[in-house]
């Protein structure tokens, strides 16, 4: 068993000075911690496995493309957010610093094809 606490998992995430840091990786899944100021700009591009966002604090507006419907959505703590692979998706117009729990199945970049 592996446990985390919220308040660690930021703490290094700070000291990485990057918006994203994994904390958690098997054949199956990845977990990562994810970090947006207000005012922000979320540049992700789409990802080739299915990903499951968990917003621990922050306010924003969540815009995804599923099946050729434009959805914007408002998202603040405890919201939870499916994004099907391959679909672009971001958070945009944050007006909390955002911070955020994601969960990719499996695990994230497993489903790239490496060139020969």
């Amino acid at each position: 068993m592996l446990a985390f606490k919220i308040t660690e998992l930021l703490e290094t995430l700070a000291k990485s000075g990057k918006p994203y840091r994994e904390f958690l990786r098997t054949d199956a899944m990845s977990a990562g911690v994810y970090a947006l100021p207000a005012r922000g700009e979320d540049d992700q591009t789409p990802h080739s496995e299915d990903e499951i966002y968990y917003v621990v604090s922050g306010r924003a507006k969540f815009f995804s493309e599923a099946t050729g419907a434009r959805r914007n959505r408002d998202v603040g703590p405890g919201s939870v957010i499916f994004v099907g692979a391959k679909a672009d998706h971001r958070f945009h117009s944050i007006t909390e610093d955002l911070v955020l729990l994601v969960f990719f199945a499996p695990a994230e970049g497993s489903r790239v094809r490496k060139k020969k």
